[in-house]
């Protein structure tokens, strides 16, 4: 089986919802997420993802699933690409990485481990084999062996967990729109006499240009 790492940072993506997921998934609620995944599009429904915590202590695994739609786009006008690829998945294990980890990551920088790149930038990473078969066997050993919960597709649009990350990365995206728009929104046409033109490329004040009769 395929496993991918999902990142999370906490600096980035707040999450005060998780504790509330923790508990859904602990009662036994097979709980489906979304997650970005970065460029990667070879994820496969059944595939295997760890979520795993970057940037601040306490760092490591903390969560696990299957893929349960393959990457799909989703619209984002605050991309350069115009979307961003997510992927849905239903979690198995999960605990709240405010307060721990399962897999420390020192315990990632010893071999076999040692060989991933733990601290990707984006989530979608692929884990090598050989880090996949070990993490899985310290993985069954700190969480228990379960059977891995219905996967069926989605009927419909996957909601996020992370709502208040979302809603934060919206205002912050529409108020840097305010505060640099487009370039084809930013000019303004001229019109009739001495109507004022585009801003110059130097800064100052633009200046309309009349032909002579």
């Amino acid at each position: 089986m395929t496993a991918f790492l999902l990142i999370w940072s906490p600096k980035k993506w707040p999450w005060p919802e998780l504790p509330d997921v923790v508990k859904r998934v602990a009662a036994g609620e097979a709980v489906t997420d979304v997650w970005g995944c970065g460029v990667a599009r070879s994820i496969l429904p059944g595939d295997r993802v760890f979520l795993h915590r970057v940037t601040q202590e306490p760092r490591g695994v903390f969560g696990s699933g299957y893929v349960t739609r393959a990457p799909y786009e989703v619209p984002d006008p605050y991309s350069k690409r115009g979307y961003r690829l997510c992927i849905d998945f239903v979690y198995d294990w999960l605990v709240d990485a405010h307060q721990e980890v399962v897999v420390t990551r020192d315990a990632l920088r010893v071999h076999p481990f040692s060989v991933q790149t733990w601290d990707a930038q984006a989530s979608g990473t692929s884990i090598k084999p050989v880090a996949e078969g070990a993490l899985e066997k310290r993985w069954a050993e700190l969480t228990g062996k379960r059977k891995p919960p219905p996967l069926a597709p989605p009927t419909g649009p996957t909601q996020s967990s992370k709502f208040s990350a979302h809603a934060a990365a919206k205002r912050a995206g529409e108020a840097a729109a305010v505060r640099h728009p487009p370039f084809s929104t930013a000019l303004s046409l001229t019109s009739g006499n001495g109507a004022a033109g585009p801003a110059s490329p130097t800064g100052g004040p633009g200046r309309s240009v009349r032909k002579k009769a």
